[in-house]
């Protein structure tokens, strides 16, 4: 095994990569990306200056949820390749002085699992308590109201044993039981296997749904006015509830300590997902504190579906800094779930190029998706080329995931985008190939570049990277906060809008920095910025 040496806060305003296997590069040409596409394109992801890696879950699964249905956790879907093709793929990202994190699914499992096959047989076998199940109501009606983040109720009943379990997803994703000591060891067993082969850490799905409610109360309804589309659209029913009882449990913090213990010793780093409309933040503060939980988790304050403005950002922080100060976010505009920060926030080219900066320059870590580089907008997926069970659910209303996960454009002379030489499993946009990574090589005012260039800046500032953050001023559509470090201040300043803007500052000596970004200096005090202009400046 290949272990990659690195300090313990590694981890800490590190750039990291998502790849989602099935898009990325398909070798074997059967129209699936696999890990040897992965590894055949490690260099180009180097090239960014990213500090490593998160692989969607390439697990052996039967893919009713595309991997976040794992039937075996410890080997690699024929799909994807082999155990051998992953070892080569830790082998080569460390040889590229990349970390390596893989996606792991611990809240469920597939219903393929043998321990949900063998728990599901009876009620007084070895594994009958290691999912969640329930008696039905003396009507026959659920044990719960609560509800399927895929919609309808996340209860499904099985004859075998004349009982009801708990899926918070698909039917097919059975909860695990985490008030059941053997399955919290079965779980802390599987991140161990992958520890010694090399992994630098995890990114893990749903962190806060690990946990359900002993006493299965049902949830509160939420009133109207205080949903929104965080983590659910809003032609889901999921919105309608305050989930107090299906997720959040406070026993879930004793398992997150469990956890990092098993990964102290490799010196590796988890980052949580967060999925929860009314207290996120405070979750991912509760998640991260101290040095005994994880180090990073995500919410989906950036992921939502209304732009960026000023205030919105410097609200965001203002609430971080109020209920998450002693945690540490992971912050992201684009992923799998979400449609594309191009298409949903309608941007420009400029205005991604302002984001992009803005995401290096923020407190936290960061998450950059696949194809984010190449400002690819969401693809318009067909109705009868949706392969999402999310999307056909709610369509048409709804779209589901398929949008964000077309293949990766590579090339412009292949009808595939260099992805495949087959037809694969999703279609390539046309849109899409124009911005092949290949062509955009050449460009050397393409947006591609501007992102190397960004992402560099922050490796070059400890300020950046690992420093502290003033709170936040919004001045109209302006942004303005200093980060400080290593000795350096700097002040950072973005307008958020396509109208120019007039910002004063301090008078005092200041050097500017990230020219080759667009950043301008101040004159007299004044910083003149034209539409999605930027200016950073360290002071002297």
């Amino acid at each position: 095994m290949t272990y990659l040496t690195k300090d313990k806060d590694w981890w800490r305003g590190a750039v990291i990569y998502q790849i989602y296997p099935r898009s990325y590069q398909d070798l074997n040409d059967d129209g699936i990306g696999d890990l040897a596409g992965i590894v055949s394109r490690l260099p180009h992801i180097a090239s960014l200056g990213v500090d490593g890696i998160w692989i969607s879950p390439f697990f052996t699964s039967p893919m009713k949820d595309f991997g976040y249905d794992v039937s075996d956790y410890c080997d690699v879907d024929p799909m994807f390749g082999t155990l051998a093709d992953f070892d080569r793929l830790i082998e080569t990202a460390h040889a590229h002085g990349l970390k390596v994190m893989i996606d792991l699914v611990l809240s469920h499992t597939s219903d393929k699992h043998a321990w949900f096959e063998e728990s599901r047989q009876s009620r007084d076998n070895p594994k009958a308590d290691w999912y969640v199940w329930a008696d039905p109501k003396p009507d026959g009606t659920v044990p719960t109201n609560w509800l399927s983040v895929f919609g309808g109720s996340s209860w499904h009943w099985d004859s075998r044993r004349e009982q009801y379990y708990l899926h918070n997803f698909l039917v097919s994703q059975p909860d695990l039981n985490f008030h059941n000591p053997a399955v919290q060891d079965a779980l802390l067993d599987v991140a161990g296997f992958w520890l010694k082969r090399g992994v630098d850490g995890f990114r893990l799905d749903t962190i806060n749904f690990y946990f359900h409610d002993r006493e299965l109360r049902d949830n509160p309804p939420l009133p109207k006015h205080q949903r929104n589309t965080l983590t659910a659209p809003a032609v889901n029913p999921y919105n309608h509830q305050l989930h107090l009882y299906d997720k959040n449990q406070p026993e879930n913090l004793a398992f997150l300590r469990r956890l990092r213990a098993v990964m102290d010793p490799y010196n590796a780093a988890a980052v949580g997902e967060i999925g929860d409309s009314q207290r996120g933040l405070e979750i991912l503060g509760e998640y991260t504190r101290g040095h005994d939980l994880m180090q990073m988790s995500y919410a989906f304050e950036f992921l939502a579906g209304s732009g960026l403005t000023a205030p919105y950002v410097a609200g965001v922080f203002e609430h971080f800094d109020r209920v998450a100060s002693e945690g540490w976010a992971c912050w992201a505009f684009s992923n799998h779930d979400v449609v594309r920060h191009i298409t949903r926030w309608n941007l420009t080219p400029a205005a991604a190029r302002t984001y992009i900066t803005l995401l290096m320059c923020l407190r936290g870590s960061a998450c950059i998706y696949q194809g984010e580089e190449l400002g690819l907008p969401e693809a318009d997926v067909a109705f009868e080329d949706l392969q999402d069970p999310y999307g056909i659910e709610f369509w048409p209303k709804f779209k589901g995931r398929d949008g964000c996960r077309t293949p990766m454009v590579w090339r412009t002379d292949n009808g595939h985008g260099g992805f495949s030489n087959t037809k694969p499993w999703l279609p390539v946009p046309a849109e899409h190939l124009p911005l092949a990574a290949e062509t955009q090589e050449q460009d050397a005012g393409a947006l591609l570049h501007h992102y190397r260039r960004a992402i560099g800046l922050r490796q070059a500032h400890v300020a950046l990277k690992k420093g502290s953050q003033s709170a936040m001023r919004a001045e109209g559509n302006v942004l303005v906060f200093e980060r400080e470090g290593d000795g350096e201040t700097l002040t950072c300043v973005f307008n958020l809008s396509d109208t120019a803007a007039d910002v004063t500052l301090p008078v005092v000596p200041r050097e500017t920095l990230g020219k080759d970004i667009g950043s301008v200096a101040p004159l007299n005090g004044v910083v003149q910025l034209g539409p999605w202009g930027v200016s950073i400046t360290r002071k002297a």
